[in-house]
C-alpha cells in the first residue's frame, strides 16, 4: 500500500481491494478489506476515519439504491510540534457502474453522515479515567 506521508494510510474493498495489508472483517464485502499500515497510533487515528467512510460509503450506497463493485480510502495527515493534528484529509474512490452523478451523490451523502470524521470534527473530548 502506498501512504502519502509516514502517517498517511489506505483501506480498500471489493474491486478496490489492495493487495497488501491487514485484513478486517466487513459486513458488505465477503472477501473483507485490505487496510495499512497500522504502525503507530496516528496510522491507527487516519484508518479510523479511511474504515469508516469506506464502511460508510457501502451502507449509503445500499440505502440510496447504487451499485457498488469497489471502495478505496486513503487518510493522511500530519501533527504540529506538540502532536496536535494539524488536521486529516481523505480521498474516497467508488469503481461504480453507476451515472457519475449518483456517485457523487453518494459521495457528499457519505461525507455528510460518515460517524468517525463527524467525531473529530466535532472537536471529541478525550480524557483519562482515574477509576479502576
Amino acid at each position: 500500500m502506498t501512504a502519502q506521508s509516514p502517517f498517511g494510510v489506505t483501506a480498500g474493498a471489493g474491486s478496490l481491494r489492495p493487495a497488501d495489508g491487514v485484513t478486517l472483517p466487513h459486513a458488505w464485502t465477503p472477501e473483507g478489506i485490505i487496510a495499512g499500515p497500522a504502525s503507530n497510533g496516528a496510522q491507527v487515528l487516519h484508518l479510523a476515519v479511511a474504515v469508516c467512510v469506506l464502511n460508510d460509503t457501502f451502507r449509503e450506497a445500499r440505502r440510496l439504491g447504487i451499485p457498488v463493485d469497489g471502495v478505496a480510502v486513503t487518510a493522511d495527515g500530519t501533527f504540529d510540534d506538540q502532536w496536535r493534528s494539524t488536521g486529516i484529509v481523505y480521498t474516497l474512490a467508488v469503481d461504480s457502474p453507476a451515472p457519475a452523478d449518483d456517485v457523487e451523490r453518494l459521495v457528499a451523502r457519505v461525507d455528510d453522515v460518515a460517524e468517525i470524521p463527524r467525531t473529530i470534527r466535532a472537536g471529541a473530548d478525550v480524557r483519562r479515567s482515574t477509576s479502576g
